[in-house]
């Protein structure tokens, strides 16, 4: 409604009239939604389900992107539907997403992009911590990072794989941005800079420019290193612009990374076995005989029903020197013919194989 003594085009009064109707059809049509979700809700509990469905999750965004015709942008419409279907998951059963914390990491803020706002977050000390708090149940899931686009794989992560039966429920990308974060509003100041290992690595160039006397220091997240900046004369963090806000810090200098298309890749970890949804990505991992040819044999079969490998990465197995185990994704699900049967013509190959999940791929926009 215009405010008293304020003239208005009757056309915009118009508009703003049928904007406030389906304003409410929207609420309606909302809270109906949410009803039906609460009876799936119940259902999945009588047959003991998990509240969490990436296949479905991904079919429902890749049918409403199809159909949009705009002007409604696609990023706004997939935040929109994530946090509706965050909303549903809350209803149905409250869940709680372990991340490396504190909170602000970068995998905090993929957590919060993928799950959204209405789930409980629990901060966790290390990606060993995130593996095991999913692991006693005490978290529904956990998400780590894996692999960053410049500086390659996060191995603990990959090590972690080997000793747990955890599976790989979905993946995120998130784009990357360093801030230089200080208590001080320049340079001249800063004495000591702190991050996590990869942050200095990727801002190493920038760091050598402008700080070239400042000392290096490594945390295990860039949160902890921007709680350290707010609490050091001196000192600053390579982290994100939300840790500058959590944590009251200046942002002396923005985008400080050295390559500026930087995206990290999350996996969301859990005990679900995901469903296909024909746009899919099957993660394994293996170990071969220690001899000439045997990698190449391992992976013939994948060559020869066609499947498209999209990663491989090695990891020494820390039980007998030199020997390794492998890491693959592959194009396709396990319910699909051609990957089970691979696996299975693998298997026969290899001294060791775990199937480590199948899930939707995500977009790496």
């Amino acid at each position: 409604m215009s405010a008293p003594g304020i003239d208005v085009d009757p056309r915009i009064d118009d508009r703003r009239k049928a904007i406030d109707a389906i304003d409410d059809q929207l609420l309606e049509l909302i809270n109906e939604r949410l009803r039906l979700v609460m009876d799936v809700g119940r259902i999945k509990a009588e047959q003991g389900r998990q509240v969490l469905d990436s296949s479905r999750e991904s079919r429902i965004f890749d049918r409403l992107l199809s159909r949009n015709r705009g002007p409604l942008d696609e990023k706004v419409l997939i935040h929109l539907f994530t946090q509706i279907m965050a909303a549903s998951r809350q209803l149905q059963r409250p869940q709680r997403v372990s991340f490396l914390g504190p909170e602000a990491t970068f995998t905090h803020i993929a957590a919060m992009n993928h799950f959204g706002p209405s789930v409980e977050y629990a901060p966790q000390p290390s990606i060993r911590d995130v593996f095991r708090d999913v692991e006693k149940g005490e978290s529904h899931y956990g998400l780590v990072p894996v692999e960053n686009s410049i500086e390659g794989a996060v191995n603990h992560t990959l090590d972690l794989f080997f000793e747990s039966e955890l599976k790989i429920c979905a993946e995120r990308y998130l784009q990357i941005s360093h801030d230089l974060l200080s208590r001080a509003g320049g340079l001249k100041a800063i004495r000591t800079v702190y991050s996590h290992p990869q942050a200095l690595a990727q801002c190493r160039m920038w760091l050598q420019k402008y700080l070239p006397d400042a000392v290096l220091k490594e945390c295990n997240s860039t949160a902890r290193a921007a709680q350290k900046a707010a609490e050091i004369e001196g000192a600053a963090a390579v982290a994100s612009r939300e840790a500058a806000q959590m944590y009251q810090l200046a942002v002396v200098a923005s985008r400080i990374e050295d390559v500026a298309r930087n995206t990290t890749r999350f996996l969301v970890i859990g005990r679900d076995a995901v469903h296909r949804t024909g746009r899919d990505k099957t993660s394994m991992m293996f170990v071969t005989s220690h001899v000439p040819g045997a990698l190449y044999k391992v992976l013939k079969p994948m060559s020869d029903a066609g499947l498209n490998m999209v990663k491989l990465e090695s990891r020494p197995t820390r039980h007998e020197n030199w020997s390794y185990f492998f890491f693959v994704d592959v194009e396709g699900h396990i319910e699909d013919a051609a990957v089970s049967e691979t696996l299975e013509g693998m298997k026969k190959l290899c001294l060791y194989l775990k199937h480590l999940g199948s899930y939707p791929k995500a977009s790496e926009g």
